[in-house]
Formats: structure tokens, C-alpha cells, sequence
């Protein structure tokens, strides 16, 4: 208990329950300590009145509730003395027994109820009104009610906070401590988020043999679960090996016996690409080949194409006034040809035009087209460019959400999309995962164009979608790479094409919508970007320093990382004030007023439109404003354009301050006015295309701030970030 000596302590008896959210654990209730009726708030184990409990925790003042105690863990006891098992009882603890059911097991059995229910639950029904078949699903939601508790104190030894206890309990049931006891590697589930070291300290300290197999294949499972954040689907097996020798620290002979053990068990699997043996998780194996093969399919049995189009294209070209240059008709008749077509290229090469008039084209021909991008900003974007609704991938496969948040989609293989043509955007955001899943969605016969820049950042998840389709050569590509002369009189535009093809930016100019400020050091970098956000750029363009103005970071941590400057930010634009309700949640304190944003999908969170309408989905790059925290009901109300969404406490830890962010969660999203701090970072931060997607964010100005050498620096690195992936591979193979 080393870690709960430095919070404070209460004990008490639960009085009554005035919330709890099943899902989550999140409960308030009162509790009666030495005659003094509190207000106790946190992720508990179920609990019902009479219970004893002793709590650990902080004091803190709710300003609308007043003094609160809020718990961080907490150990019960069942009610012991006939009269307190009967309030307990009566309570509803137990499906099954109210009131009068209660008084009369309490007369039957006294001191000894518990005892019964739990272990001689046939002889509850000695009792008139309870058969034998009732009397065991008592016990059964007792044992079950119990359980719970006792799993929350077993693994709160460990230091596992009662959230992922909950998850645990939900994972694995009845049975996990032993469960545990006996193997505690389980523990290592992806859904529970406990990780491989923190779960390896438990099995040394139960004194688990430090060769055993599941010790080693639960390390190379982390190995690799861990480097799909870093975009692998696969690894090396020598650079595997390699590394799981320095993480388990015994004997080399020992790791790489196992691996071979676990490959012939199929729990990893092994491909030879370029000479070399890789290794994959099954589901990441599986989900290359899947779209290799689908796609190699789609290319030879193409939607049927569509010909004599060229009196609906001069009809188009008279009512838009375009005129579409050789590679943008190239790519209009790619689409209604091929059936399958990559179309990229950078900012100002006319690939909304091209993408608009192969939309037109479609409709002309009476065919249905969906369009889809990966984040709810990146669908909102393409939405407004197109003047047709788009939709997130996940919303458009009609994501569904199983028993411990597992994820499905309603549209596959059986139940495919209902259109005749499809449109990705920003495809480069799109990690295989998804890819595969949207690919089960589309039904044969079905037309489908795939649109990014393949100069922009790779996805976030695991893969090289679009990079791996271009880089195959078995797939239609069309790359727009002319600067049409609208677009040549933006700074913006022409330095993003300098700095994609290796030339410097020009940092010098003082007319246009590109500027630079050269500055040394931080403090006054950070202040300068302050002033900028706030009192500058709205003076000067009239913009609104919440909606219209966004910092963008190349990383999260460091001197003028997203980390400190929402800090400086948030302390500039909405400081402390007695009141301005707060929350510190992980600690980072959200307060009312504060510009954050949504960092994954979430299709439960519950939504209100100011018309009235209703809804649930808040989508990963999502901005809003932080309009209300209500810490005795545990929720937080967040403001996104016209509609207000409501979070539990518990789901906080989706959100993050926006008033900085990094250029990653930037993708697939354009701001009136976009500010980059230029300021020494990490040396895996310093390239070319993770400038560049920040540039191209940037729809009227851009500013950067600081080191004009890291600007340089960072257009000179064209090394892009190495991702070990085989789709590629797979699509070339005769085989495919």
C-alpha cells in the first residue's frame, strides 16, 4: 500500500448510492464516517448500503457541491450482525431479494446469511417463495457481486487503478484470480492496457521462472504490439530477436528456440520479403494478404467502365468554366475506365477539381457514390470542397461495439456498402487495419478511387497504405504534379512544393501569406505565439483565436512541444479563477473555457445539436470548447460548432488541449491561420514531410516562429520515417 501512504484515508458505512455508471464504475455516494455525512466520488467496486469501506484519497471542493472525497481505491467488508446484513439485503444488493425476501433469509439464517448464500445456496430455499433454481441465482450474483471486489483488492496489491481492475474483472469473470495467480502473462490483453513491464514486475514478484514460454512469447507479443505504434505491420526477425534479448535479459538460445515454437503455433507468422524473415502478428499477416488479393482481384475484374463520357465532359467544362489539363483527364479517365484508381498530388495541383468532375461524371451516369475520409475533420473537409456528404470510415462501415469495447462493422463481406462507386480522401491517414475492413465492404463491380498526397505523413496506425499501392505498380496511379497559376501566387503553395522537392523555403517574405519570425529564444518564441493567437492575428484579420487559429507542434514533449505550450497557452487565454470550474484528470487540469480536442473515434458519446436534433459520434481530430464540469455527476459538456456532446469522467482521457497540437493529429484538416514554433526537437522529428503536411495545413496564413535553421534543417532531411511493412510486396507476387 507504499503508493496510498501519500493519500489521505476514510472509513465509514455506505449510507446510499446517488449514482454509478455500471460501465464505467464511476459512483458517488454518501457514506457515514463517525457520524459525519460525506460525499465520495470515484471508480468503485459495486457497493450498496450498510457496507463498511475504507477509502483512500483527496479532499476536494466541488463549486457547485461542496467538500468531496475522491477516491483512488477502495477496500470493503460485508456487513457482519444480523441487522446490518438485512439493510444490506434489503438494499437490492442481491438480484432477486427485496425487501421482504431479505427479513426473511436475515430471520432464517442471522449472522450466518452471507455465509449461507454463498456456499449452502440450496438451503435458502427452506424459505417459502424460493425455489431451488432461484436460491442458486442468488448465490451465483452474490459470488459474482463479491468477486468483483475481491479481484479490485487482489489486483490493487499491484498497483492497478480500479479502471483497468474493472476491465480485467470483465475480460476474464468469475475465476481471475486464479486465473492470474496461475498465469499472470494474461494480463497482456491488448484491451486492458496494463503493458508488458508492469505485468512482468507482478509474475517476479510472484517468483514465475523468468525462461518460462509465456513469459517469452508474451515479450515478443509486446515487442511487436509495440512497434505497430511506430507503423510496423511486421518485423525483422533478427531485429526482433534482438531486442526481446534486451528486454527479457536471458539467454539468447532460450528466446529464439520459443519464437520458433510460437511461429509453428501460429501465434506469430514468418515470411521471407527481399531474402529477409519477417514476423508478423497473425491479424497483421492476414490483413496485408486480405488486400493484396483483393485488390490484385479488383484490378482484374474491374467495374464496368464507362465510355463516350466526352459530350457530358465539355458539358461539365462549360457550366464550371475549367478546362482540365492532359494529367487531370488522364485521371477522369482512369476513374471511368479502370474502375480502381490512386489519384494523389500536393496543394494547388487541382485534385479537388479533378476529383469534383469525376464526381459529376458518376452521377451524370446515375451511378451512387459514397465518399469516406478517416477523421471526422478530414470528412468534414472534403464534404465542404465537394458539396457531397461524407462520411468517416468507421461511420460508413457502421462500426459496432462488442463486450469490452471489441469493434466490428455491420457492412463486410456478406453485408456490403450500398454504392456504386467509392471515394476515399486522404488516404495516406489510412492504416491496413481499416483498409482491410473497408475492402470487405465493397462489393465487386463496385468502383473505387483512392485520393491523397503521398508526399503528407503516413497513418498514425500500422501500415503504408497509399505508399505501398504507388510503390507496387500493380495499381492505376495518376500523380497531379502542376501548380496551376491561381495557386502559384500563394506562398503557402509554392514553399510546400519547395520544401517536398528538396529546395529551401523561401523565409523572407513580407506581402504574402507565408511569414517568418526569426527569434532566439524559447521564452520569447512562446510569448510571441501567445500574442500571435491572441491579440495579432485577430487585431489584423479579424480572427477568432479559438475557431480560426491553430498551433501546430512536430512533437509533444520538449521545450515548445504541444505539452508546454498548451500550458502557456491555456495559462494566457483562460488562467485560473475561483469561478472558472477545473478537473485534474492524469495530471493535466481541464478547465471551463479551455479549447480541446477529441483524440479517437467515439460513436457513444451523446450529442445535441442546437435545433434540437440528436445524435452520438464525436470523431479523433475533432475541436470543441470545454463549456461545463459538473464533478459531482462526473461529466464534462463540450461545445463542437453547433452541437454540445456530454462525456462521463471516465472518458476524459479522450481528450486533449487543443490550443496546441501536433502535426500528426493536424492531418486531414485545413485552418484559416496556422502558427509553427521552429525550435530544436527531436532529431526523429527533423524531416521533410512532417514540415510539409504542416505547411499544406494552412489555408490563408502561415507563421512560423523561431530557428530559421530548423526550417532548413528539416527540408533538407528527406529521409521519411522507415515503416516495415508487405503489401507491397504481396501485390507484386504471381501468386496474387
Amino acid at each position: 500500500m507504499s503508493d496510498n501512504e501519500k493519500l489521505e484515508e476514510i472509513t465509514g458505512t455506505v449510507e446510499d448510492i446517488s449514482f454509478r455508471n455500471e460501465k464505467s464504475g464511476f459512483t458517488v455516494l454518501e457514506l457515514d464516517a463517525e457520524d459525519d455525512l460525506v460525499i465520495a466520488v470515484g471508480v468503485l467496486p459495486p457497493l450498496s448500503a450498510g457496507e463498511e469501506v475504507h477509502m483512500y484519497g483527496r479532499w476536494t471542493t466541488h463549486p457547485k457541491f461542496g467538500r468531496q472525497f475522491a477516491a483512488e481505491s477502495c477496500e470493503s467488508r460485508m456487513p457482519s450482525g444480523a441487522s446490518a446484513i438485512l439493510r444490506y439485503l434489503s438494499s437490492g444488493a442481491v438480484k432477486g431479494i427485496g425487501p421482504s425476501t431479505a427479513t426473511k433469509i436475515v430471520e432464517a439464517f442471522g449472522d450466518r446469511t452471507l455465509e449461507i448464500i454463498e456456499n449452502q445456496p440450496l438451503r435458502l430455499a427452506e424459505i417459502r417463495g424460493i425455489s431451488k433454481n432461484k436460491a442458486e441465482q442468488i448465490s451465483q450474483d452474490f459470488r459474482s457481486h463479491f468477486g468483483l471486489r475481491e479481484a479490485m483488492a487482489f489486483l490493487g496489491q499491484y498497483h492497478i487503478d480500479p479502471n483497468q481492475s474493472l476491465a480485467v474483472w470483465k475480460r476474464f469473470g468469475v475465476g481471475c484470480i486464479e486465473l492470474i495467480k496461475d498465469d499472470p502473462y494474461v494480463l497482456c490483453a491488448d484491451e486492458l492496457n496494463i503493458g508488458f513491464e508492469r505485468v512482468d514486475a507482478i509474475a517476479m514478484s510472484m517468483e514465475k521462472p523468468a525462461d518460462s514460454a509465456r513469459r517469452i512469447t508474451a515479450g515478443l507479443t509486446y515487442v511487436l504490439t509495440h512497434n505497430l505504434g511506430n507503423g510496423h505491420t511486421c518485423l525483422p526477425k533478427d531485429k526482433l530477436l534482438e531486442v526481446a534479448y534486451s528486454l527479457l535479459e536471458i539467454e539468447p538460445e532460450a528466446v529464439a528456440e520459443q519464437l520458433e515454437t510460437a511461429i509453428d503455433e501460429n501465434d506469430f507468422m514468418q515470411d521471407e520479403i527481399g531474402g529477409r524473415e519477417f514476423i508478423f502478428l497473425p491479424c497483421l499477416y492476414e490483413a496485408e494478404l486480405y488486400c493484396a488479393g483483393r485488390i490484385a482481384t479488383m484490378a482484374m475484374c474491374p467495374a464496368e467502365p464507362i465510355r463516350n463520357y466526352a459530350l457530358q465532359m465539355e458539358l461539365i467544362e462549360s457550366m464550371t468554366g475549367i478546362t482540365y489539363d492532359s494529367r487531370q483527364t488522364e485521371a477522369i479517365d482512369a476513374a471511368m475506365s479502370k474502375g480502381l484508381l490512386v489519384l494523389t498530388g500536393g496543394p494547388g495541383t487541382g485534385k479537388t477539381t479533378t476529383l469534383n468532375a469525376i464526381i459529376q461524371l458518376l452521377e451524370i451516369y446515375g451511378h451512387k457514390v459514397a465518399i469516406a475520409a478517416p477523421t471526422g475533420r478530414a470528412a468534414k473537409r472534403i464534404t465542404e470542397i465537394t458539396g457531397h456528404e461524407a462520411k468517416t470510415i468507421h461511420r460508413l462501415l457502421e462500426v459496432e461495439w462488442g463486450e469490452n469495447d471489441a469493434q466490428s462493422f455491420a457492412r463486410n463481406e456478406q453485408n456490403p456498402l450500398d454504392c456504386d462507386a467509392l471515394i476515399v480522401d486522404e488516404l495516406s491517414m489510412t492504416d491496413i487495419l481499416l483498409f482491410q475492413n473497408l475492402l470487405k465492404a465493397v462489393k465487386f463491380g463496385c468502383r473505387l478511387v483512392l485520393v491523397g498526397d503521398s508526399d503528407q505523413l503516413p497513418s498514425v496506425g500500422a501500415g503504408n497504405v497509399l505508399g505501398d499501392l504507388i510503390k507496387s505498380g500493380r495499381v492505376p496511379v495518376v500523380a497531379l504534379t502542376e501548380v496551376f497559376r491561381q495557386a502559384q501566387k500563394s506562398a503557402i503553395i509554392m514553399n510546400a512544393h519547395r520544401i517536398v522537392n528538396g529546395e529551401m523555403p523561401q523565409l523572407d517574405l513580407l506581402d504574402n501569406d507565408f511569414f517568418f519570425l526569426p527569434m532566439r529564444e524559447k521564452e520569447k518564441i512562446a510569448s510571441t505565439i501567445c500574442e500571435l493567437c491572441f491579440t495579432r492575428l485577430p487585431d489584423a484579420y479579424g480572427f477568432n483565436p479559438l475557431k480560426d487559429i491553430q498551433v501546430l507542434c512536430p512533437g509533444r514533449k520538449g521545450d515548445l512541444g504541444t505539452i508546454e505550450l498548451n500550458r502557456v497557452l491555456q495559462q494566457r487565454f483562460n488562467p485560473r479563477h475561483q469561478k472558472r470550474p477545473e478537473l485534474d484528470l492524469n495530471g493535466v487540469t481541464f478547465r471551463q473555457g479551455d479549447k480541446i480536442m477529441q483524440v479517437k473515434n467515439n460513436y457513444n458519446v451523446e450529442w445535441k445539436k442546437d435545433d434540437g436534433t440528436e445524435g452520438t459520434g464525436i470523431f479523433n481530430g475533432d475541436v470543441g470548447i470545454l463549456e461545463e464540469i459538473d464533478k459531482l455527476r462526473g461529466t464534462l459538456r463540450v461545445r463542437f460548432d453547433d452541437r454540445t456532446a456530454t462525456y462521463s469522467v471516465d472518458n476524459a482521457d479522450e481528450l486533449e488541449h487543443a490550443y496546441a497540437i501536433t502535426v500528426h493529429k493536424s492531418q486531414g484538416s485545413e485552418f484559416p491561420a496556422v502558427i509553427i514554433p521552429m525550435y530544436p526537437m527531436a532529431p526523429q522529428l527533423c524531416y521533410r514531410n512532417l514540415l510539409y503536411t504542416a505547411v499544406t495545413r494552412a489555408r490563408s496564413i502561415l507563421i512560423m516562429v523561431g530557428h530559421k535553421r530548423i526550417a532548413f534543417q528539416m527540408a533538407r532531411n528527406q529521409k521519411k520515417t522507415l515503416r516495415y511493412s508487405a503489401l507491397d510486396v504481396f501485390l507484386r507476387r504471381d501468386t496474387m
